[in-house]
């Protein structure tokens, strides 16, 4: 009988987005033995730094790579905005979901309905931060490391007076509830990949099984939306953002380009979808052209 061993980090969130991985593939063929294997990553481990102060996203994928190229795991799974830019040739992105809310959120502490800005906002992303500022021009700005759990009991502990965070995690952990405000995507434009998950596998395993989980848009906007951000040479401390979306067999994406002196500035380029990665390089490129 066939096993398929799935790494994932032991974050509840991360361990609900690989069951929603398994589901698909036992949907595929109830058949298939599949066994989840969790491990805390180097990124969940150092929780006194910014992303950017010890090493950026790879952080996070480190531990499952190694897992993935010694055959302890067979594919894993991850939420696409966690992924470096450059990935290992041996190890492929090999399936992507659809899409959920790619909306960022305001998140108040329990029991408050406004925001107490005598206290910082807790946010680490440069790009949320950067575009926060021009909707709270008032508030106090301050990192926050963690899964979301953690983020939480720092909030209602009382360190800050709001967080921002991603709709779509919240969402997957049954916590809308405590989503006060979304933002749209015009008033911040979401990191590349946000909301959706990716699969990686070891060149050569048979993934077949993913049929019931891949979804064509969520590939096609990831790809063009990491363009983008590669072209423009981002990563984790890079204050860049992309978002794409398909209406037949045409792909639209945005992007946000900032310069040394924090201006920020937007634009959209439009073309066939199956040019995705070519429109998000042209679009990278063009910008920096203009406004570097």
């Amino acid at each position: 009988m066939k096993t398929i061993r799935v790494g994932s980090r032991e974050s509840r969130l991360a361990v609900i987005q690989s069951e929603m991985v398994i589901d698909a593939i036992k949907a595929y063929d109830p058949e298939i033995q599949v066994e989840l294997v969790t491990m805390k990553t180097t990124g969940d481990k150092i929780l006194d730094r910014t992303l950017d102060k010890i090493g950026g996203k790879g952080l996070f994928v480190k531990e499952l790579d190694a897992a993935l190229l010694d055959g302890r795991v067979d594919i894993t799974v991850h939420s696409s905005k966690d992924l470096p830019m450059e990935i290992d040739a041996r190890l492929p992105l090999v399936a992507f979901s659809k899409r959920a809310d790619p909306r960022d959120v305001l998140v108040l502490p329990q029991g408050k309905d406004t925001i107490d800005f005598s206290k910082p906002i807790g946010c680490s992303s440069m790009r949320r931060q950067l575009q926060l500022r021009r909707i709270f021009p008032q508030a106090e700005l301050a990192p926050i490391r963690g899964n979301v759990l953690t983020r939480l009991e720092k909030l209602d502990r009382g360190e800050y007076s709001a967080l921002v965070l991603a709709a779509a995690g919240l969402a997957r952990l049954g916590l809308e509830h405590r989503i006060s405000r979304y933002f749209s995507v015009e008033e911040i434009l979401p990191a590349a990949g946000q909301a959706i998950l990716a699969v990686q596998a070891r060149e050569g395993v048979d993934v077949s099984c993913l049929a019931c989980f891949d979804d064509r848009d969520g590939r096609d906007c990831l790809m063009a939306e990491r363009a983008f951000i590669r072209t423009l040479g981002g990563g984790c401390s890079s204050p860049v953002a992309a978002y794409a979306t398909v209406s037949g067999d045409t792909l639209s994406l945005k992007g946000m380009y900032v310069t040394k002196d924090s201006q920020l500035y937007f634009e959209t380029i439009s073309g066939p979808r199956i040019q995705g990665e070519a429109l998000g390089s042209a679009l990278a490129t063009g910008m920096r052209r203009k406004y570097q």
